[in-house]
């Protein structure tokens, strides 16, 4: 069976198909003739690296979110096509069987995908074992023979997910490869969970260039986590008025900015604000929830209290900076991150006022 009837025989037009390859490569920045280039390497990844996808400390919830992507069917496009080998969520195969069809693929050239923390040392490894085995210890031994490692998300990343409230610290997959001297490319996709078109495109970068794209500092594509959450937020204009919730019961405020609930979207980078999640149906912000940093290291813990007003930003060239005296301290200073829209809102005094009302209120 050919690579076109493939797809169809799985209820998937040529027409829906190229529609996607072509909503992907936008989102990727890419030119719109590159569209045909990334449908060949898609329709061409059954000959291309298997997937390994294994689970570590974690709730499934990315692999969750990737399967319920709808227009198409993202398990039967993208799943399929790339040949998972292992996927202890979605593959039929279970106990020996599963297990023997991880080792037969490690043989190959295969992408492995990880999503889930790890323990940190072989003193926790009791913690998080599969298949009778370490999970650490697979992390490793796969990692070390894959072509690329793509960790997916926050607890896979940075170690500091959920799971991170766990006494034993577990830390991220490429902090682990980097203590063991593994070299294998790691792409980290973080958030909670990773956004399903963050996880295909970047995929779909890699099946089209046999490269990682662009990353940042934490090893993030800048295509995806290049912005501030804050310059594309739509209550900006909220913002820039000075109107801040301070009563969730409040109609008039339902609009208002949220950064005195605990907004975060000031210090994190991602494109929540332009794709939003569920097939664009919604995202954290337009649902009336502040942002709570997901996709920032360091996620959850160093972003808690979740609902408390951040006094502090980190602003590049100035260190940390309280909200409250800002204006002060930056004076004339070309901020890049924030902008000058949160330094004129502080130094007014708006963002001040709001909170003191909101004090006397309480």
């Amino acid at each position: 069976m050919g690579n076109l009837d493939f797809l169809q025989a799985r209820g998937i037009s040529r027409r829906d198909f190229m529609k996607l390859m072509a909503a992907t490569t936008a989102a990727l920045g890419l030119p719109e003739v590159l569209a045909p280039q990334a449908a060949k390497a898609v329709e061409a990844a059954m000959e291309k690296p298997p997937v390994i996808w294994l689970h570590g400390m974690e709730c499934t919830g990315c692999s969750e979110s990737l399967l319920a992507t709808l227009n198409p069917s993202i398990e039967s496009l993208v799943l399929d096509t790339l040949s998972i080998r292992y996927h202890e969520t979605i593959m039929a195969a279970s106990g020996h069987v599963a297990e023997q069809a991880y080792q037969d693929t490690l043989d190959e050239k295969f992408v492995l995908v990880v999503e889930g923390s790890v323990p940190a040392s072989e003193a926790t490894d009791s913690y998080c074992m599969v298949g009778g085995k370490p999970f650490r210890e697979t992390v490793l031994e796969a990692a070390a023979k894959a072509q690329a490692v793509i960790a997916v998300g926050s607890c896979a990343t940075d170690g500091a997910g959920i799971p991170g409230a766990c006494e034993i610290k577990p830390i991220g997959v490429r902090e682990l490869l980097q203590k063991h001297n593994i070299a294998t490319p790691v792409i980290n996709l973080p958030c909670c969970p990773v956004k399903p078109n963050t996880l295909i495109g970047t995929i779909v970068y890699y099946l089209t260039f046999s490269a990682v794209p662009e990353l940042d500092e934490q090893a993030r594509p800048l295509i995806y986590y290049g912005k501030l959450l804050h310059d594309n937020c739509p209550r900006r204009g909220q913002f820039e008025a000075g109107n801040f919730l301070s009563d969730w019961n409040d109609p008039a405020q339902k609009d208002y900015c949220l950064l005195l609930k605990g907004c975060k979207g000031p210090k994190t980078y991602t494109d929540c604000a332009q794709v939003w999640w569920n097939d664009n149906a919604n995202f954290c912000i337009n649902a009336g929830s502040p942002c709570s940093g997901c996709s920032e290291s360091g996620f959850y813990g160093q972003f808690s209290p979740l609902y408390a007003k951040q006094e502090n930003f980190s602003l590049p060239g100035l260190g940390q900076i309280h909200a409250d005296t800002v204006g002060k301290v930056v004076g004339g200073a070309t901020v890049v991150g924030l902008g000058a829209h949160l330094i004129a809102t502080v130094a007014s005094g708006r963002l001040k006022n709001n909170d003191s009302e909101q004090k006397k209120e309480d």
